[in-house]
């Protein structure tokens, strides 16, 4: 479950479906993302074919899900839930 935002587009797109914020050739890509990260009980569910899902480097870890081009989704996973939940170029 999702349980916190750092980019303010991407929460408004997920708790009010508004797409302010958020580039309308990425807005597809992202609810894809947003729900399947709602959806997952654990990090297994996350690697599927096109999310090019990985853990990145640093702490507090955090995780990438591709959406396009450099552009990814990314988050911190604590006990079974998404924190932080962020749009960023991470390439």
């Amino acid at each position: 479950m999702i349980r916190s935002f750092r980019h303010k587009g991407l929460s408004r797109l997920f708790l009010d479906n508004d797409p302010r914020g958020i580039r309308p050739d990425l807005l597809d890509r992202c609810r894809v993302r947003l729900r399947a990260l709602h959806g997952a009980q654990s990090l297994r569910e996350l690697n599927v074919s096109g999310f090019d899902f990985h853990p990145l480097r640093g702490k507090p870890r955090r995780y990438s899900i591709h959406v396009s081009g450099p552009r990814c989704v990314t988050f911190e996973w604590k006990e079974g839930d998404a924190w932080r939940v962020d749009l960023e170029q991470c390439h």
